[in-house]
């Protein structure tokens, strides 16, 4: 199964209003599975952004000013989704702002997010989950360990990463802690990695060196042996 974990920034909350998008960000998993494939991009929205708006991501008008626009970066973005479930928080807003990008285009190839890609959104998943409680990213991330010190402001690849470890923890999985795709590190480790992952039971090689046991010796035997003795006088009881 492919799935792909996206966010957007956006000039302000209404795209009815005429806001847009000028941040995309996904990362991929594949069977529940980090991959390390992600698209992310900036885009100029044609329009200003709103103060409101900056306060929260941080991207000026300034900074967009030399970035593609949408119709630019539509082919590389929807080729990216095409065919995956979106996994996106709070979705109705990010799949909103999306549909009135590709309805504005008015492609004969991409029509909407319901025609390429299935969608779900975790928020909706966290409020079944916890009722009653918080269910906004950083207050998942609290309830759910997930590390969010980077998190000063919102942006779209970081918080669709935070998103993925927080989907894949709170669904019941596991985010890939061990890294046991990665080129690096030794055989032994990878093969540890992997028995982990499988639920496998791991056995300690036989050319370990012995642990080194440490008897007590008279003196101490002879104090414990005191001790017993005393608990026996005083009535109290001992199993050893």
């Amino acid at each position: 199964m492919r799935q792909i974990v996206l966010d957007t920034e956006t000039t302000g909350l209404d795209p009815k209003s005429g806001h847009r998008i000028i941040e995309i960000g996904c990362v991929e998993l594949i069977n529940r599975k980090l991959t390390g494939r992600h698209y992310h991009q900036y885009i100029n929205p044609e329009r200003e952004v709103d103060d409101g708006a900056i306060e929260v991501h941080g991207i000026t008008n300034e900074f967009l000013v030399d970035k593609p626009i949408f119709s630019q970066v539509v082919d590389e973005f929807m080729t990216f989704c095409d065919g995956a479930e979106l996994v996106i928080h709070n979705a109705p807003f990010d799949v909103g702002f999306i549909d009135a990008e590709l309805k504005r285009l008015r492609s004969p190839r991409w029509q909407n997010v319901a025609a390429h890609c299935g969608v779900l959104d975790t928020l909706a998943l966290a409020r079944e989950k916890h009722p009653g409680q918080k269910n906004n990213l950083d207050a998942l991330c609290k309830r759910y360990f997930v590390d969010n010190s980077q998190r000063d402001l919102h942006g779209a690849l970081l918080d669709a990463e935070i998103l993925a470890d927080v989907y894949l923890i709170m669904t019941g999985g596991q985010t890939d802690l061990l890294a046991s795709n990665d080129a690096s590190g030794d055989t032994d480790q990878k093969q540890e990695a992997s028995a982990l992952e499988a639920g496998a039971i791991r056995r300690l090689s036989g050319e370990r060196a012995s642990l080194n046991v440490v008897r007590a010796n008279e003196q101490e035997l002879d104090a414990h042996a005191a001790f017993l003795a005393m608990l026996e006088k005083s009535g109290g009881k001992h199993f050893w």
